[in-house]
């Protein structure tokens, strides 16, 4: 569970982060690369590989992306 809550931690900073930048993605969202647990099977976490919970940027418009490499851009420059 350790992963998935530094996943869900690294998403709202990068949510935070893309907002103050004026950046909506529209789908920022936590995925396992392992299966869940079956409703009512328990969270036997020594079951599932230690594998990194990801996060998932979902798509975006055109324009968005070019925001988004801008401000990559002038991160760059820095």
């Amino acid at each position: 569970m350790a992963k998935v809550q530094e996943a869900v931690e690294a998403r709202d900073t990068l949510a935070a982060a893309l907002s103050a930048a004026g950046i909506q993605l529209p789908a920022l969202d936590i995925r396992t690369p392992w299966p869940e647990p079956e409703s009512g099977a328990g969270d036997d976490e020594d079951a599932r590989p230690q594998g990194y919970a990801l996060i998932h940027l979902g798509i975006c418009a055109a324009p968005v992306a070019l925001v988004l490499a801008d401000v990559i851009r002038k991160g760059l420059d820095r």
